[in-house]
């Protein structure tokens, strides 16, 4: 750079500096705003790393090497160029650093987990090692195979990993992680959306590195014995013997339960009491994530603590509450190999880790700080975690009690006017209230549903969690090496045994549960900002948050759904009717009928749905007629032979055979068609719309 060019770029980042010269007030006052709240500043680094891989995520394509250069040298010059400008600039510059390092982060993370993905539907031998044990959605034990082999597929071509969920006779292995296994069965690519703009499976299966999904009807047999020279399977090994003796030990449903908040095991809770769970909202307990790490260290620490202060020689003497500290850390992370180092409990463990950090460096261990904190550290590391519902409502929770608890230790009047005593109850259903409201809206729309009565379950449930079952567990696992463990789990029992009549009862209820509709992809994003605007920016400005939310919320209620849906096989068609969405048939393709009743927040069965088009439950031919479409859905080949007698003009046909290709006065969608398309959807004004073209040319949808 030469010297006129060095003073001409000084002197323009002079100019910008706010003063007269810039010659409006309107300039002055968000700088100020910025300047005058520089200490929470840091508050907003992981709301900017988000925001810049929630853009990653929703681009139509993925950038090539020379975008992802320009972008590197983009941030790199905002951040040095932050460091030139004056102060009250510097915070905009970082906060466009930030985002476009977001965009970094996750294009970086996407090839970093690049793998094989099957492209075709494959049928023959299946080898692989089992890495995972948990139940699909049909109660099936499914296992994840890695160190795949797959019969005339070079490695080069085969998946990382496999899921394969297992049917027919089975039992004659005992399924433990490390085993090498084979079978014959059928293998297909992780699923495309069931709708243009519907979730999409792809892009999480791209991420665990899982190339390929299916089930076996043929005996799983064992190929090897298991090795030791991976210490990750002897941890996991470890995990399966200690659930196997904790079912053992609690038979039934409690059993599973307790495997599954202790290991991470879920295959021994049946699906319908998976679903009491769920309609009752405590399916969360199930999820080893912030409350069972938090209450599980906390247990720890306070123990800890209390045990070395009853020593006066110790207490006088030693750091006592650091040493605490300390200790909770290890029992956290042992926690968290204990439970198989999932996403979940991953971020858990994060988190607390971060606050115990602060208490040992003499901080504020509880604080926005340290959320933000721990959100930075696992955007950093995973940044597709922001996708997923299961860091959204951990991280709506947290800020909200955090926030909610932070006002009460100001408010010290309104804290006196309430008896000492009524505290630790009011708390917990403080906790439970604010909890509740802040991961509503998330679990709405990340499921379509609101449980009712989900805030009475957890105000009889959760409390159980942190008074009984995690210092049980914690019990247990002390007797252990004495063989008394079973005293720590007897005690544990009852106490899920009240968690599952409780999550039974309240499922029962009349109108437990009330279908939602699914939002813009928009409305959530927006409803995010504008909660942390209201939280983090201080002052009347922040009130501007409501704004946001109100927008937000008027935009969920406004969100359209496509008029008609075509499944991306064919074999399914949803029109949209008075009563709801209309379905040509009344068992074909189950998933995507179960998934666009859901997304229309419609509480019908496929069943009912296919009841309101008035058509046979079997044939070759069901006529759909409503919001301005005429539609026929022929199946099999005595539908295609139907074909030309119903191709009228202004008529569309949906078939699920492949038609000699000839000019017809009839709109056709085949499957030959859908096989590049994806599944399609039309609007109102009978735009079309597909999977393809919406899910754009990213790796996980190549």
């Amino acid at each position: 750079m030469t010297g006129e060019t060095r003073v001409l770029l000084s002197g323009a980042l002079r100019g910008l500096r706010p003063g007269p010269a810039l010659g409006s007030a309107a300039w002055h006052l968000p700088l100020q705003a910025i300047a005058a709240r520089r200490g929470r500043l840091f508050l907003f680094v992981p709301v900017f790393l988000a925001i810049g891989i929630g853009l990653y995520f929703a681009l139509p394509r993925e950038p090539v090497l020379a975008e992802w250069l320009a972008l590197a040298a983009s941030v790199l010059a905002f951040v040095i160029l932050a460091w030139r400008v004056p102060d009250d600039l510097s915070p905009l510059l970082l906060a466009m650093a930030l985002t476009g390092a977001g965009l970094l982060l996750a294009g970086q993370r996407a090839h970093q987990v690049a793998a094989p993905v099957l492209n075709f539907r494959y049928f023959g031998p299946i080898e692989g090692r089992i890495v995972g044990i948990d139940r699909a959605a049909t109660d099936r034990v499914r296992l994840t195979l890695d160190q795949v082999v797959l019969q005339n597929i070079p490695a080069h071509r085969t998946p990382k990993r496999v899921r394969i969920s297992l049917h027919g006779p089975q039992g004659f292995i005992m399924p433990q992680p490390g085993l090498r296994v084979m079978t014959t069965g059928h293998l297909s690519p992780p699923p495309a959306p069931s709708e243009p703009g519907g979730f999409d499976f792809r892009r999480l299966a791209w991420f665990e590195r899982l190339g390929a999904v299916g089930h076996t009807r043929v005996p799983v047999l064992t190929l090897a014995p298991v090795s030791d020279s991976d210490p990750r399977m002897a941890v996991n090994r470890l995990r399966m013997r200690i659930s196997a003796a904790v079912m053992a030990q609690m038979p039934g449903d409690t059993g599973g339960f307790a495997a599954a908040i202790l290991t991470g095991d879920r295959s021994g809770i049946a699906q319908d009491r998976m679903e009491d769970l769920r309609r009752s909202n405590l399916a969360h307990l199930l999820a080893i994530s912030g409350l069972h790490m938090g209450l599980l260290t906390g247990f720890v620490f306070g123990v800890l603590r209390l045990a070395m202060a009853l020593v006066p020689p110790l207490a006088l003497r030693l750091p006592v509450r650091k040493l605490a500290a300390i200790g909770a850390l290890g029992a956290g992370a042992f926690y968290l190999m204990l439970s198989g180092g999932n996403v979940a409990t991953e971020r858990a463990f994060i988190m607390v880790a971060v606050m115990l950090v602060a208490v040992l460096l003499d901080r504020r261990a509880i604080s926005l700080r340290s959320v933000a904190m721990a959100a930075t550290l696992i955007l950093l590391l995973r940044p597709e975690a922001l996708m997923q519902a299961g860091f959204q409502m951990s991280f709506a929770a947290t800020v909200a009690l955090v926030a909610v608890f932070r006002w009460l230790s100001r408010e010290r009047e309104f804290r006196s006017r309430v008896p000492r005593w009524v505290w630790p109850v009011a708390s917990v259903v403080l906790c439970s209230v604010v909890a509740g409201i802040a991961t509503a809206p998330v679990a709405a729309a990340s499921f379509n549903r609101v449980a009712e009565y989900g805030l009475m379950a957890n105000l009889l449930a959760v409390p159980l969690m942190g008074l009984v079952i995690m210092p049980s567990a914690v019990l247990a696992a002390v007797l252990t090496p004495i063989g008394l463990q079973g005293l720590g789990l007897a005690i544990m029992d009852p106490a899920i045994a009240w968690i599952l009549h409780v999550s039974g009862w309240v499922s029962g209820l009349d109108g437990a549960v009330t279908p939602v509709r699914q939002p813009a992809p928009w409305v959530m994003p927006t409803l995010a900002l504008g909660v942390l605007w209201l939280i983090i920016w201080q002052g009347r400005s922040g009130l501007a948050g409501l704004v946001v939310i109100a927008l937000a919320a008027y935009g969920w209620t406004q969100t359209p759904r496509p008029a008609l849906l075509v499944a991306p096989d064919a074999t399914l068609i949803g029109l949209m009717g008075p009563e709801g969405r209309m379905l040509s048939r009344a068992r074909s393709n189950s998933f995507a009928a179960s998934a666009w009743l859901q997304a229309d927040g419609d509480a019908a069965d496929q069943t009912r749905a296919h009841a309101r088009s008035g058509a046979p439950d079997a044939g070759p031919i069901a006529y759909l007629r409503g919001s301005g479409f005429d539609v026929v859905h022929l199946s099999g080949q005595g539908g295609l032979a139907m074909l030309e007698e119903v191709c009228l003009p202004g008529r569309l046909v949906v078939t699920t055979e492949v038609p000699v290709p000839a000019p017809r006065p009839c709109d056709v969608i085949d499957p030959s068609l859908l096989r590049q398309t994806g599944a399609v959807s039309f609007d109102l004004s009978g735009v079309r719309h597909t999977v393809a073209a919406q899910s754009g040319q990213r790796p996980w949808s190549r």
